[in-house]
């Protein structure tokens, strides 16, 4: 599934030549297909404590082969955009679901650990999409490159039919708007969720128009080789130690120093070299997947009923700021260029560090996020 999310990141510039759009519109694919994601949350997190986790996940795989063989048919922007929106309402079927389904299989025999295996996970699909479709689309054009991960997606509802154990039965609630309600409420989910869409925004902001300054001066590389500054993604690795950390001092604690890291390092970005940009590229990578599994870890465990209602509130808000973040970056990318981009995505991570760090302080003789 995630090879497919951002399957067309690495490519913007390439997309834009090939139907003769912007930057801002090129960075549609993107936004589509997360405000998509964000609708389907709402459908796949409820259906899922409805009938099953697992079958959630088999089902939302085989949905997702056609509209991604589609994308390489597509005659015009309009109809690439129509199968990114397609592509988007059938992700979150793996992806939220996932989330729970990862808690209640393997949360009581990893902890934290297995949230961040889970989201080390999706390093591999996420540099396939990015820098196997790039690479594949300098030998055989990109057009093949991305019809060609409908493989992906078909193999893998095989898999999971026939590998996956089942979880245990969930909860049926039928009352999911009284569900909704009642965890609007709930301290920890809106942190975790405020957390986890900030860094989401300021790294799909960052790493979506990245490409554009790595081709510009001074650095003027191709886009097969700037395609590689996604290789970063191999730090996602990071996932199960952030797990651990997130056991011993609180997921809170962790997901305030992945927002700090942040901060501190889109800065460097700015110095005009290429070790500098690798190096707080590094940094933000790291700061995403500590900080998205310490989110996550918080999503799950914040409720002990209707899960699926609460990975619906997450997911929902997180691609809805992943929406924003691959079109108003472009459009700050336009008129200012590289510090432009920079400064929106730090004008998102400063105010959700402010309030983490907030509640931290104030956590004082209450329980351990």
């Amino acid at each position: 599934m995630f090879a497919t999310v951002y399957c067309t990141q690495a490519i913007l510039p390439t997309l834009g030549r090939e139907f003769g759009v912007g930057a801002a519109r090129t960075g549609l694919t993107i936004s589509v297909v997360v405000v998509a994601m964000a609708a389907g949350a709402w459908i796949w997190g409820p259906l899922s404590d409805r009938i099953g986790r697992k079958r959630c996940l088999v089902l939302s795989s085989g949905l997702l082969v056609a509209p991604t063989v589609g994308l390489g048919l597509a005659p015009s922007f309009a109809v690439l955009l129509l199968c990114r929106l397609l592509q988007g309402l059938c992700m979150p079927g793996l992806l939220a679901v996932g989330l729970n389904y990862v808690q209640e299989v393997f949360g009581d025999w990893l902890g934290g650990k297995a949230m961040g295996c889970y989201l080390s996970s999706l390093v591999a699909g996420g540099l396939i999409g990015r820098v196997g479709v790039a690479l594949a689309s300098e030998q055989v054009g990109w057009r093949l490159s991305l019809a060609g991960l409908a493989l992906l997606p078909s193999v893998a509802a095989l898999l999971m039919h026939y590998a996956l154990p089942e979880s245990a039965s969930p909860a049926k609630e039928k009352q999911e708007l009284a569900a909704v309600m009642r965890l609007l409420g709930n301290r920890a989910l809106l942190l975790a969720t405020l957390g986890g869409c900030a860094l989401f925004f300021s790294f799909v902001g960052v790493f979506s128009f990245v490409t554009y300054y790595l081709e510009a001066p001074p650095f003027s590389l191709s886009p097969a080789v700037g395609s590689l500054i996604f290789l970063l993604w191999s730090l996602g690795a990071v996932g199960p130690v952030a797990g651990a950390v997130a056991d011993r001092i609180g997921w809170g604690a962790t997901l305030l120093g992945a927002l700090t890291g942040s901060l501190l390092a889109l800065p460097l970005s700015l110095v005009g070299t290429l070790p500098a940009l690798v190096a707080a590229l590094a940094v933000l990578t790291v700061a995403m997947f500590s900080g998205a599994t310490a989110a996550q870890i918080g999503v799950a465990t914040a409720s002990e009923s209707d899960q699926g209602s609460a990975s619906a509130i997450y997911y929902s808000c997180y691609y809805t700021c992943g929406a924003f973040a691959g079109y108003l970056p472009g459009v700050a990318w336009q008129w200012w260029g590289w510090a432009g981009v920079t400064g929106v995505a730090l004008g998102v991570l400063a105010p959700a560090a402010a309030i983490l760090l907030f509640a931290q302080v104030v956590r004082v003789h209450r329980p351990k996020l």
